[in-house]
């Protein structure tokens, strides 16, 4: 499971945040669409490759949350995060070196006001968890419309959100890039936004599909 995540996040950053380094480096080439299409289809390849493996989490926020939601073991929570950080890192790391010129490997930086960007990016978060545990089973995105639903979200959240905070929704998507690239100067906002925006979307889908949310129902 482990390995799943580690090679799923590699691959959610290699392409996606590769996506966004071809577009600087060869003149607009996919364009923002492009782009936010990039993320979207990887997340949902990366769904139907390895959800019923791992979970196909690839983000430390979703992690956190199916724990908060009583989905996911506590002993797991440390594993599975670490795994993601260092798919994250070496994502980035070969960016680097197809790229050595980019300065930002495709990084998130706010293009706005830091509090503006903080809430753009908790609201992305909310909606990203809320059709998760909409087509997730136990911990698992896992089904046929499964990886279509949440690989749509993705590349909904980037189109618009991507202009204003760079829709991370993603603390691993984030801290590998700003680790590798050394913009760590607004990182906290990418690991904090999510997290909160993630744990708030549990409440919500809670109270709108409680049978889903019964005891014991990680699986």
């Amino acid at each position: 499971m482990l390995i799943a995540e580690f090679f799923g996040t590699f691959i959610l950053v290699f392409a996606g945040c590769g996506a966004i380094v071809a577009n600087a480096a060869y003149a607009g080439a996919l364009g923002h669409s492009g782009v936010a299409l990039a993320w979207g289809l990887v997340v949902m390849i990366m769904i139907y490759a390895f959800g019923n493996v791992s979970g196909a989490h690839m983000n430390p926020a979703v992690t956190l949350t199916f724990w908060l939601a009583k989905r996911f073991e506590g002993q797991r929570v440390l594993g599975y995060i670490f795994a993601q950080i260092c798919g994250a890192l070496l994502g980035a790391l070969f960016l680097k070196v197809l790229f050595p010129s980019d300065t930002s490997l495709g990084s998130t930086l706010p293009n706005a006001g830091l509090w503006e960007c903080f809430l753009m990016e908790a609201l992305l978060s909310f909606i990203l968890m809320f059709v998760i545990f909409g087509v997730s089973t136990g911990h698992q995105e896992k089904g046929i419309m499964a990886g279509i639903a949440v690989g749509g979200t993705v590349a909904l959240d980037a189109m618009f959100g991507g202009p204003m905070t760079g829709a991370s929704m993603n603390p691993a998507r984030s801290i590998g890039p700003a680790l590798v690239s050394g913009n760590l100067e607004a990182l906290w906002l990418y690991i904090a936004a999510p997290v909160l925006g993630m744990f708030v979307a549990y409440p919500v889908s809670r109270s709108i599909h409680p049978e889903s949310f019964k005891e014991g129902s990680d699986s």
